[in-house]
């Protein structure tokens, strides 16, 4: 049995006798390293405390090894690695509503329609509403173009009738809760979008060179769409991202909007899924293509 060595008269004691001591009472409250293996092994530790128990081992005994062992355990993840004791902040997992939006963007942005029929009911069966759909098709026409956006809403149209005629009632979902401000006040609402989107205030030889064209991007994009509540800014990135990875030669745009989906809330694992999605369901290029982009994103990030 491991054996602890306490004060400056070298007290050996076992993980048992450590355990009987009282920890908390004795030393005072555990690190924050302590707490984070305490918090993984806690549960499994439980259920072996529990087999014990009901061998008919006495309850104080029970309660001893439970401790001493604890101890044993933290030790050895306490002198374990920072980037092993150390929890990662990745949130959650993208939901299932969620994990279809770039699939839908992606098939939009390359004119498949089989398979953007395909996520298009997908997405309705993991909750999208039909005004969520229809806004990230609309929204996307600012990336892919009026055609394919004109062509997708088609297709919704096609898939929503067909539903219906099986018997699906889709949420119709909500139109903009807000009236889209308009003149001068339109354009610093979309600038101020764009700046929290961006990061920093969107400037450079390109602008410089074609002013009008930030123009368009704060008083349009920003402003007249993304000021429209009736799609999250998280739904509104992942689409633009899925697009965007599907469309070749626009990998500076892909790797802006990498980190601008990490800036309005999704984290690095999220978008790793969706990688992850894209490659199951679209081609090994598209999902390349979003894969580096998170890769460059992060390791700037770093620096």
């Amino acid at each position: 049995m491991h054996k602890y060595t306490l004060g400056i008269r070298s007290l050996e004691v076992s993980a048992l006798g450590f355990g009987c001591m009282g920890l908390s009472r004795g030393y005072g409250p555990t690190t924050d390293t302590q707490r984070i293996a305490e918090s993984q092994w806690t549960e499994p530790f439980t259920m072996a405390t529990d087999t014990r128990s009901s061998a008919a081992l006495p309850a104080l005994m029970a309660l001893c090894l439970s401790v001493g062992a604890m101890f044993s355990l933290t030790t050895q993840a306490a002198e374990a690695p920072k980037s092993m004791t150390t929890p990662q902040t990745t949130g959650q997992a993208l939901s299932s509503k969620q994990q279809t939006i770039p699939l839908i963007a992606a098939f939009m942005a390359t004119s498949d329609m089989p398979n953007l029929n395909a996520a298009l009911n997908q997405g309705l069966d993991a909750g999208l509403t039909i005004s969520e759909t229809r806004e990230i098709l609309v929204q996307l026409y600012a990336y892919v173009g009026f055609p394919r956006s004109l062509n997708a809403l088609n297709e919704l149209m096609t898939v929503v009738q067909a539903r219906k005629q099986h018997g699906i009632e889709d949420a119709p979902g909500r139109e903009p809760s807000q009236a889209i401000p308009v003149g001068d006040e339109l354009l610093a609402a979309g600038t101020a979008n764009q700046t929290k989107i961006s990061g920093d205030p969107v400037k450079g030889p390109v602008f410089e060179f074609a002013p009008v064209i930030n123009r368009f991007l704060q008083t349009h994009l920003f402003g007249d769409i993304f000021e429209r509540d009736n799609l999250d800014w998280r739904s509104r990135e992942l689409a633009t991202v899925g697009a965007l990875a599907a469309t070749p030669g626009v990998e500076p745009q892909l790797r802006a909007h990498m980190a601008a989906s990490l800036r309005v809330g999704l984290s690095a694992a999220q978008l790793g899924e969706v990688t992850e999605q894209l490659k199951k369901h679209e081609d090994a290029q598209t999902a390349e293509r979003a894969n580096a982009a998170l890769k460059e994103v992060l390791a700037a990030s770093k620096k």
